[in-house]
């Protein structure tokens, strides 16, 4: 027991991430950061109910300056860090704002995993785990993706995509431009960070189509949450990506608690690696995705 150490985890409250949650508690003190105090005691009930342990963390991922008030809260546990799974994610079917007047999708997804690792990177003890939950929504090639007409990512710059606006030629699907930037711009984050920082190893996840979550259910379309929650996880050719919760954080799990010293990689919903987009995988791009990332957060 002495040997354990703690997992954070975002979004730990339903779907994914509250399957990873309890698999983490496994590895050690689960860490869970969400918004709804409720519902995170809820979680860490159930893992204490199983004789482990966790910490709830109240923290609004879309806002930067709760993103970085939990961050300090973190550090000031003093616990040993084994990893860090930004899995918070939304997909808005409607343009909200955040705190700061951002575009929410991009905010959550990208901005707020950005700055909650940027905060937390240099409390990091050596060798711990950095994990982005991915989406191959990102590319314009992905099968899947191609046959629903979506467009992959739409980046014009963070200061345009804070903004809500993407390059022109997107789907028509409401939301979708939003989120497949958003998850660009993280995987590709992801990558500039593993060359920046070999003291850490951070990598992505791609966990398939997976019904049981929450994606979509903010949808104004039903069809739209039924679409993404079950359709497509069952039907062919998506079935061939498709996952449960329980499977995907049996994979999270793996890569977050991995002693291993991959970095870098982008792991799908089987755990085997996989390629992004050509422009995720693009060093220039990446670079430019963080500078601009990095320049828009100095602002809060």
């Amino acid at each position: 027991m002495e040997n354990k150490k703690a997992y954070i985890i975002t979004g730990p409250t339903s779907g994914i991430g509250y399957a990873t949650a309890l698999e983490l508690a496994k590895y050690g003190t689960v860490i869970l950061v969400g918004r709804n105090q409720e519902k995170l005691k809820k979680v860490k009930k159930d893992i204490e109910k199983v004789g482990q342990q966790a910490i709830s963390i109240i923290c609004d991922i879309s806002d930067i300056k709760s993103v970085r008030h939990a961050a300090l809260q973190i550090i000031d546990c003093q616990l040993p860090i084994g990893g860090l799974i930004n899995n918070a994610g939304i997909m808005q079917p409607k343009v909200k704002k955040n705190a700061q007047g951002w575009d929410m999708t991009f905010a959550t997804n990208h901005l707020g995993a950005f700055a909650l690792t940027e905060t937390l990177v240099s409390h990091l003890p050596d060798g711990a785990n950095v994990v982005f939950i991915a989406s191959a929504i990102e590319d314009p090639e992905r099968k899947p993706a191609k046959i629903m007409g979506m467009k992959g990512g739409r980046y014009i710059s963070a200061e345009a995509s804070a903004r809500g606006e993407w390059k022109q030629g997107g789907t028509k699907m409401a939301g979708i431009d939003a989120y497949a930037t958003s998850k660009q711009c993280i995987l590709a984050s992801c990558m500039a960070f593993a060359r920046e920082n070999p003291r850490l190893h951070f990598n992505s996840v791609e966990p398939g189509i997976t019904r049981g979550t929450g994606l979509g259910a903010e949808s104004v379309n039903a069809f739209v949450h039924f679409l993404f929650g079950h359709l497509m996880s069952v039907i062919p050719p998506f079935s061939k990506y498709s996952s449960t919760p329980k499977k995907s954080a049996a994979i999270i799990a793996r890569v977050a608690t991995d002693k291993s010293g991959k970095t870098g990689i982008y792991f799908d919903e089987k755990g085997k690696p996989m390629s992004g987009s050509a422009l995720s995988r693009d060093p220039k791009f990446q670079q430019l995705v963080v500078a601009e990332t990095r320049a828009l957060l100095k602002k809060v």
